[in-house]
């Protein structure tokens, strides 16, 4: 992404209280710094329970680009208050503005297109800005009308609150700033529970549309990156304490973090279950060899938002070629990525009944799909009922940070919320999906044939999951360099 609370009213009728649950998720692989300590259980409760605060972790990056942190309160009598702290940096060091919001939100039911949230209303009472320099005056002046309910900001001065919206007036200059809270019409709640007796929870807030234009009407299917409870916080979170005792006036200058290299080689894995816009679930799996400039990707595909039933595995390889700096996101580098081959898998009947109903020379061999078989794709150029084309190339931008343990993380640039695929220099990304972390550092091959299959273990299923499948792949949309038109 990314005080007042927020009361929650629950509607006892649709509502079924429920309990995901996942513990230590078999599709991760054992990285060389994750021990049995490290094991955690998870569970995610409809509906969510919001009271508190909840804080940014790091700074943020918003399509655009935009970089923010945030604090949310949630009161149980349905009010809340959020603090969203603009800056200049993508390391938030040079605040910008600084918008609160006020309002109240109602969770309704179970959200019947992304499994695992919880649709929710949110009615704003007011919006205020507090400008934190001459120099965000100015360039607030281009984006702004010159009169925006009633302040001329000719007259601004930093440090001063301004209203910018209310119930009386209306909303000219939330829109001139793209400004929107529909990320509060889907929520999840997820509580870890770590040894020790200690927990940490997150909060998941809708994501925020990658197309300027639409994000102010866009309705979220997926997820921003989690805002976690501040008294139930990963320790250590230096950045966690400076949000939460931040206010409008003064905003979190957040300490610059340690330069990483940005070194790929090696294997990369999702640190959980992902949630993509438009009804997707998926762990990624990469290895680089950056002595061949050779990289493969594992996308293994799941019907749940705890990735425990599986539905279909995509093998992809190829190769890639480092490019600049960007210019947009300090630290980050450009990249082009080729795929020059897909494998793919069939995890449960459905799937590979429905693979198979595809003609001839479209999507691997004819009536050829078999549960837990893989099939190489590449014969037929790709997979029209996947959204599979090849060879296929994208314009991609990759990041590195460190975590609170000083492990390295993965940022790879966001898909475009609208399925599409970045495969022109100015559709490339400029905000990131979820991080991965850093498993293995031992040298690997990858071949142009890609690697070994590896085993896969199967989970029950049945019959019931097709229709959500069908809708999935004849959307044409994929995550990872796999989105193609």
């Amino acid at each position: 992404m990314p005080s007042f609370g927020l009361a929650v009213s629950v509607p006892t009728g649709p509502f079924t209280s429920s309990s995901n649950f996942s513990e230590n998720p078999q599709w991760e692989p054992h990285c060389q710094y994750r021990n049995v300590q490290d094991r955690v259980r998870i569970t995610a409760d409809i509906p969510p329970r919001l009271d508190g605060t909840w804080v940014s972790t790091s700074c943020e990056v918003r399509p655009s680009p935009e970089f923010l942190t945030r604090s949310y309160t949630f009161h149980p009598n349905r009010h809340f208050q959020a603090l969203q702290h603009y800056y200049t940096d993508s390391g938030c060091e040079d605040p910008s503005y600084s918008l609160i919001i006020r309002g109240k939100i109602r969770l309704r039911q179970a959200s019947w297109i992304t499994r695992g949230g919880t649709e929710a209303e949110h009615h704003l009472t007011k919006v205020g800005i507090v400008v934190h320099s001459l120099a965000a005056k100015q360039r607030l002046s281009s984006r702004l009308p010159s009169t925006c309910v009633g302040l001329n900001l000719g007259q601004v001065v930093p440090g001063k609150f301004y209203e910018l919206y209310s119930t009386r007036a209306g909303r000219g200059c939330l829109a001139a700033l793209g400004f929107s809270m529909m990320e509060m019409s889907l929520v999840r709640v997820e509580t870890q529970y770590h040894n020790h007796g200690w927990k940490v929870q997150e909060l998941f807030l809708g994501d925020i549309h990658t197309d300027w234009t639409q994000r102010i009407q866009y309705k979220p299917t997926g997820y921003q990156q989690p805002l976690q409870n501040a008294m139930h916080h990963i320790h250590p979170c230096p950045v966690c304490a400076l949000v939460y005792r931040s206010t409008e006036q003064r905003p979190p200058v957040l300490p610059r973090s340690p330069v990483a290299h940005l070194s790929l080689g090696g294997q990369w894995v999702s640190q959980h279950c992902e949630t993509r816009p438009n009804v997707l679930f998926l762990t990624r799996d990469f290895t680089f060899d950056p002595h061949q400039h050779a990289w493969e990707g594992i996308y293994r595909h799941y019907s749940d938002p705890a990735c425990s039933q599986p539905t279909f595995t995509l093998r992809a390889s190829g190769h890639y070629a480092q490019g600049n700096p960007s210019v947009k996101i300090s630290g980050a580098s450009e990249f082009v990525f080729k795929v020059t081959q897909v494998r793919a898998t069939a995890m449960e009947v459905p799937t590979a009944k429905l693979l198979n109903s595809t003609k001839p020379g479209k999507c691997g061999q004819a009536r050829g799909w078999e549960v837990g078989v893989e099939q190489d794709l590449t014969p037929t150029d790709g997979c029209t009922v996947l959204g599979i084309k090849l060879p296929h190339k994208e314009y991609e931008l990759f990041k590195i940070e460190l975590d609170h343990r000083k492990h390295p993380l993965l940022f790879i640039g966001e898909r475009p919320t609208d399925g599409s695929s970045p495969d022109r220099p100015l559709r490339r990304p400029t905000s990131f999906q979820a991080p991965m972390v850093f498993c293995s550092g031992r040298s690997t091959q990858v071949s142009r044939s890609g690697f070994k299959s590896k085993q896969v273990q199967l989970a029950a299923s049945g019959t019931e999951r097709l229709p959500q499948l069908a809708f999935l792949v004849f959307g044409s949309v994929l995550c990872g360099w796999l989105c193609v038109y």
